[in-house]
């Protein structure tokens, strides 16, 4: 039986006057699937998963979410499908003014309206979750490393328990241990929520570890897309330099052109 699709994008176009970034994005992620997108910088990661979020609306195409098209949603509509979503930032996007626990229950707080006790609770279980004691509740976020601010953010995106998550290059910034230990709590925390993912990254070891399919994005088109066992044999050149972090191929040929 195939499984329910949680994310399609079907024909997706996004421009900025005449740079044409999005040039028809098709993608599907089904119900549990981790979906990891891969690319350089500039390809159109991060305007595909802001048109995932409703943060920008594509001039042309369809974004659905649990089978609903959710292109032109406003308001409580919009919100509704946002409760169903879970984020860690790629800088940890933590609030400076609230202690860590505060910024784990943030959206349960603002979102849904939970009293601070109850909501306190959750964050202290979900930092635990991420491997933070109790008393780091307590600090501020410029009190943490870089590490702990990743981990922090970890806890806010499951705090909720949400049916989707989305990853913007977790692992940017930290270094390859702590970038390790950040994707084996990914991969736990996803296998515990039986959450659907939809990840970002440049980094191919992250890649590696929580992709159950990969597809690279390149110039606003994906150029190739399946399991993370077949990407060594992808067949295309574009996505073997990509892997391999080669100076040498048809990425850098187009570069030199501009």
């Amino acid at each position: 039986m195939n499984k329910k699709t949680m994310i399609r994008l079907e024909n997706v176009h996004k421009s900025f006057g005449p740079k044409q970034v999005l040039k028809g994005i098709d993608l599907s992620v089904a119900k549990g699937e981790s979906m990891v997108i891969i690319g350089g910088s500039g390809t159109g990661k991060s305007v595909m998963l802001k048109c995932i979020l409703g943060l920008l609306t594509p001039e042309k195409g369809k974004v659905w979410v649990n089978e609903e098209d959710v292109t032109h949603l406003r308001g409580r509509a919009r919100k509704g499908v946002m409760s169903k979503f879970g984020m860690l930032f790629q800088g940890a996007a933590l609030f400076d003014s609230l202690p860590v626990w505060e910024n784990v229950a943030f959206g349960l707080i603002q979102g849904q309206g939970m009293n601070k006790a109850d909501a306190r609770e959750i964050a202290i279980e979900k930092l635990r979750r991420v491997g933070l004691s109790p008393d780091v509740g307590e600090l501020s976020p410029a009190e943490l490393s870089g590490g702990m601010q990743k981990r922090v953010g970890l806890a806010r995106a499951i705090a909720s328990e949400p049916e989707i998550i989305f990853f913007d290059e977790p692992t940017t910034g930290l270094d390859p241990i702590m970038a390790d230990v950040i994707n084996d709590l990914i991969v736990e925390c996803v296998q515990d929520l039986g959450a659907t993912t939809l990840s970002i990254t440049h980094d191919m070891a992250s890649a590696r570890k929580i992709a159950d399919r990969i597809a690279m994005l390149y110039h606003g088109e994906i150029i190739w897309e399946g399991s993370k066992a077949d990407v060594d044999n992808s067949g295309s050149e574009y996505v073997d330099q990509f892997i391999h972090g080669r100076a040498q191929g048809p990425i850098e040929m187009e570069i030199l052109k501009l």
